[in-house]
């Protein structure tokens, strides 16, 4: 009998390479540069010193003043996943980096996520690099921007959590991810009934509950309980109420907002759907000939290849529950204020695009239909110049 050999009991994984190999993508286009709007560096320190309000340095720093002090509205989980690096290196540590760290995370749970639905590694390496630059996660990855990392932060956890869902399904562990994910961009709190659903059904396709759905349950909520209460205590110290009002104020405050209503209404339906299906770069009579305008691209020119998740079919349950999350986690983003602007492409297509990237796994499970390589490979380009675009245009010297 053939005797294996030692090294390969030590052979790293596809899904570390390829997150890996994203990591470093995504940071050698940030030139190491930490960005200018580092509102979690800030909030980091806040809550190092055992405050909520940030040492606000200046209006180029988004931070809604509130009672003669200034609070970072954002989700707060990227702030806690700083917290060491800020108590080493204070105001000098680098937020770009944990982004592209999160990007890498990203790449690295959709890899094995095509694992566990046995994609061949080419269909895989394909879906990973189209969810990776073929969106804006790249983009977002390597300038870190406080609204940015909150999108990819919640990309990847989204992930991590899908992938719990469709293996171990440990309830503390599935109810940890989706705090990440909420914790990172609130409106993705729509997934919550969803993801308590499928991780208390059976593992079959039947309509009933699994056997150990009690112990499931307990796990989550003992989880998720004290997370909504330090949430609750959260909102409390900042607003002096249970609830997150700081989006609210903002939009009554911001001159793209309106001093009375909610920042969501049917009103500003017409504009997301002409933001993320119509808006084109303006054609240049010179060099570099296209030019992305501040409030993006729609995703009909930069991410084409979506249109191959209409293709998932099996498993199933996994398909029809993909889509009622990508459904749920657009629907805000449709009638919302603003599109995200600045931007390049649609950065708050994000908040769908983890359950999409699945979605396009389960799609290509037998295989990528000839024509979809082209609009894979063109995908990803265009994002590839969106990055060179914004280095070279946007952010030349930082």
């Amino acid at each position: 009998m053939q005797r294996s050999l030692p090294f390969k009991r030590f052979a790293i994984p596809p899904s570390v390479l390829a997150g890996f190999a994203a990591f470093l993508v995504a940071w050698i286009l940030s030139h190491g540069r930490s960005t200018p709007y580092n509102n979690y560096v800030l909030l980091a320190q806040a809550f190092l010193h055992g405050h909520l309000a940030i040492d606000w340095p200046g209006a180029y720093i988004d931070a809604l003043a509130y009672h003669g002090a200034h609070y970072v509205i954002e989700a707060p989980l990227p702030a806690i996943l700083l917290l060491p690096f800020v108590a080493l290196f204070g105001s000098a540590a680098n937020q770009t980096l944990l982004a592209c760290a999160l990007g890498g995370l990203a790449i690295g749970a959709l890899w094995r996520i095509g694992e566990h639905y046995g994609l061949e590694a080419r269909a895989n390496a394909w879906v990973a690099a189209f969810a990776f630059a073929g969106t804006d996660l790249l983009w977002a990855s390597m300038l870190g921007d406080v609204w940015f990392i909150a999108n990819v932060s919640a990309f990847a956890f989204a992930l991590l959590l899908w992938l719990e869902l469709r293996t171990a399904k440990r309830g503390w562990l599935v109810a940890l991810y989706l705090a990440a994910v909420v914790e990172s961009r609130f409106s993705l709190v729509v997934i919550a009934p969803l993801v308590l659903a499928l991780l208390l059904a059976s593992d079959d396709a039947a309509l009933r509950l699994h056997p150990a759905w009690r112990s499931r349950l307990v796990g989550f909520v003992a989880v998720a309980l004290p997370v909504i209460a330090l949430w609750v205590a959260y909102n409390l110290g900042r607003w002096g109420t249970w609830d997150d009002i700081g989006y609210s104020m903002w939009f009554h405050q911001d001159p793209a907002g309106s001093p009375y209503g909610s920042p969501f209404a049917l009103r500003y339906l017409s504009y997301q759907l002409q933001s993320f299906f119509l808006q084109m770069p303006t054609v240049l009579s010179g060099f570099p000939y296209l030019r992305p305008e501040m409030t993006g691209v729609a995703l009909t020119w930069t991410s084409p290849a979506l249109v191959l998740v209409a293709w998932a079919r099996k498993p199933l349950r996994d398909t029809v529950v993909l889509w009622l999350m990508l459904l749920a986690t657009w629907l805000p983003n449709l009638v919302y204020y603003v599109n995200g602007f600045a931007q390049f492409g649609m950065r708050h297509a994000l908040d769908f695009e983890p359950f999409a990237a699945v979605l396009l796994l389960l799609a290509l499970r037998r295989g990528i239909p000839r024509w979809g390589y082209p609009l894979m490979l063109y995908s990803v380009l265009v994002g590839l110049w969106g990055c060179w675009y914004w280095n070279a245009f946007i952010r030349p010297g930082n």
